[in-house]
């Protein structure tokens, strides 16, 4: 390996083992999560009609105002989950207290798992959370040997990218919000953009070049990474939207195996499809003003080093097509009111511009953001 001046060359070999090390961690987490999703139990979730509900119908049913009902269900590892809905009672009412059916199964993280699932899942996330000190620590002695914010290549990059996937991710979890289902593609993506990283788009440590010497490297690099996570993460929700929205249909007709012949039980234990289309649409949303901000913070960058704010250059072109493709599924989401499929395609498309953006202007095309290294 051969290192520039002014690279500590103990640092830069810490970096590289503190990353593979964060990769066997994650291929570890990732078989945790394969066995949560493959031993989740069924669970009794919803109290659907008369003759399911019994007495409780019946109360219902001869009030004439609402009322709020509270029902304990029983998981089938023995777990507990109480619901509470408001009914509105008239003759012949029934009580609804989820919007799934009785025969689907709970999604990982959810009450009513086996004891063997929820333990393989509480392994995964400590794994995870393992996995992601390694990783950040591999990121910032990488910095640290050079002295400077580690993300001046397509390689310091790719590595702080796969390390905001994962940190978004363990954040939604810290926040009490029921996503323990997320981690296997999360660290999935994790593994294969840090697989790519090390294998295809590895360079040594080394200095940047005088371009990148100023403090908006901080700025606009660092918004940039935490889009790209996040902008990752809506994807995986949009994927996961049309996979089980295609094997509801394929359940409704009557089918017995989900999409490509996956196995029933697998989007059987995840949410419902409407859940992951809101997540992938206030993720984009949320993430888009910040999008907006990088390409403000990249043009004034380019003022200062370069003497123009905008000279249409393959990164900055891709970038503001990458807008526009966002934009206009946020635009047909909140004014055309498209929900479901199509909204999801045009979320597809708009990552497909980001993800070209990224790998194929950075390695591909020649312009003044040519800073792969490779």
């Amino acid at each position: 390996m051969h290192l520039a001046s002014g690279v500590d060359p103990q640092l830069a070999d810490l970096s590289n083992k503190l990353i593979y090390s964060a990769m066997v961690v994650y291929t570890l987490a990732m078989f945790a999560h394969m066995i949560e999703w493959t031993f989740g139990s069924k669970g009794a979730v919803a109290v659907r009609s008369t003759e399911q509900s019994g007495s409780l119908s019946e109360t219902v049913a001869g009030t004439k105002g609402a009322k709020k009902v509270t029902v304990t269900v029983a998981g089938a590892g023995g777990g507990t989950t109480t619901l509470t809905r408001t009914a509105l009672a008239g003759e012949g009412a029934t009580v609804v207290t989820s919007g799934r059916g009785a025969d689907e199964e709970d999604g990982p993280g959810a009450a009513g798992n086996s004891t063997r699932a929820d333990l393989a899942g509480r392994i995964a996330v400590s794994l995870t959370v393992l996995g992601a000190l390694l990783h950040a620590g591999g990121i910032v002695t990488r910095g640290l040997s050079v002295s400077r914010w580690p993300w001046g290549n397509m390689y310091e990059f790719s590595c702080a990218f796969a390390f905001a996937m994962t940190a978004a991710y363990l954040v939604l979890l810290a926040s009490k919000k029921n996503v323990r289902w997320l981690g296997l593609p999360v660290v999935l993506a994790g593994l294969l953009t840090l697989g790519i990283a090390t294998t295809v788009l590895y360079t040594d440590s080394e200095q940047l070049v005088p371009a990148l010497h100023s403090p908006w490297l901080a700025i606009h690099v660092s918004t940039a990474i935490f889009c790209g996570g996040a902008f990752y993460a809506a994807f995986i929700a949009t994927l996961l939207y049309l996979g089980k929205d295609s094997f509801d249909k394929r359940i409704a007709a009557g089918l017995t195996t989900g999409p490509l012949g996956t196995p029933a039980s697998i989007w059987r234990r995840l949410p419902a499809a409407s859940t992951f289309d809101k997540l992938s649409y206030r993720i984009n949303a949320l993430v888009f003003p910040l999008w907006t901000f990088t390409i403000i913070a990249g043009a004034i960058w380019a003022e200062a080093a370069w003497g123009k704010y905008w000279e249409w250059d393959p990164k900055e072109t891709w970038s503001f097509i990458t807008w526009v493709a966002y934009a206009c599924y946020l635009h047909a989401r909140a004014t055309a009111g498209w929900k479901g499929r199509k909204a999801a395609y045009l979320a597809l498309a708009a990552f497909a511009c980001w993800l070209f953006n990224y790998y194929g202007v950075n390695i591909f095309v020649t312009g003044k953001h040519s800073y792969a290294g490779i």
